[in-house]
Parts: structure tokens; sequence; C-alpha cells
């Protein structure tokens, strides 16, 4: 029962450390990141999502550190009406994913 209960609690740290490891960053900080030059500019970053969905239109996007990265999500909507999930390394515009929104 011992090694169940330990188990249980195991699974439980994990699944919670895996959700504090992401964070929302608000505008404010994400603006002096730009202005320090730590990220790159949202122009860049939203043109390289473009440039993988051309035509499409940007709908939504999110900074987030995630591990120690900052991570733009970017949501688009092509000419066809499908939904698109792109995340790019906001320090140097890299996709890091690239899906349909399902």
């Amino acid at each position: 029962m011992k090694t169940f209960t330990a188990l249980i609690a195991a699974a439980a740290f994990a699944l919670t450390a895996g959700y504090v490891q992401a964070k929302d960053l608000g505008p404010d900080e994400a603006l002096r990141l730009r202005d320090a030059g730590t990220i790159q500019s949202f122009e860049k970053l939203n043109a390289a999502a473009l440039a993988k969905h051309p035509g499409a239109t940007v709908t939504e996007t999110e900074l987030e550190q995630e591990y120690g990265k900052y991570v733009y999500q970017v949501e688009l909507r092509d000419a066809k009406g499908v939904e698109w999930d792109v995340e790019l390394d906001a320090t140097n515009g890299q996709v890091l994913k690239d899906h349909q929104d399902t």
C-alpha cells in the first residue's frame, strides 16, 4: 500500500511540476523583453508564422515562458477557414511547432 501511495504522490507531483513550468507573460512584460532585445519584434514573429501559411490571418497571439525559454504562440486562420497553431522561439523566430487546430 505504501508503494501505491508513493506512486500516486509522485504522479501528482510530476503533473503539477509540468503545469508550473509554463507562465503567461502580460503585455507590459512582453514589451519590456522586446525593447530589451531579448525577444524578436512581434511583427517579425507574426511574419515567421504567416510564412508557414501564406494568405492566413493572425487571430490570437500569446507569449509564454516555458522551461526558461520564451515561446510565442500564434493562432492563424487560412483562406479555407482552417485554424493553425504555430509556436515559435521568441528569441530567434524559429518555428517549434506547426499543427492544425483540432
